[in-house]
């Protein structure tokens, strides 16, 4: 899920449940134009999104994973903020059928992941 500095939802890929999110990360990395910041947590910390960020002249506040040799400077006034894109996840899944999944396709479920994320733009 990718959202804008204000915690709404700007654009959501879906990735198979045994598949790691950076992969899909760098997905929604590319479909951003500009940012000024890109907050993520530790599992975001790859050499590859990092790249990406920085190909976008944006910041990457991503605190380093503990396996890093040299651990990277974090903003922590920064990294305070992701909290929001933590909240947009808690307010799709207040729509049960999102949180259970009972969509059988992944098209289905996409399309109502769309569906509530504009519902939540136009709150």
């Amino acid at each position: 899920m990718l959202a804008d500095a204000q915690g709404r939802p700007v654009q959501a890929v879906l990735s198979a449940g045994q598949q790691h999110d950076c992969r899909r990360a760098l997905d929604l990395l590319q479909a951003v134009q500009k940012a000024g910041k890109v907050l993520a947590d530790k599992a975001y910390d790859t050499n590859q999104v990092l790249a990406a960020v920085a190909a976008l002249g944006a910041e990457a506040v991503i605190p380093s994973q503990p396996r890093r040799r040299i651990a990277r400077p974090v903003d922590t006034a920064g990294y305070r903020q992701r909290n929001r894109i933590e909240r947009l996840m808690s307010r799709l899944k207040q729509f049960r059928r999102l949180a259970t999944r009972y969509d059988k396709t992944a098209s289905s479920y996409l399309g109502f992941v769309h569906f509530v994320c504009a519902m939540l733009w136009l709150r």
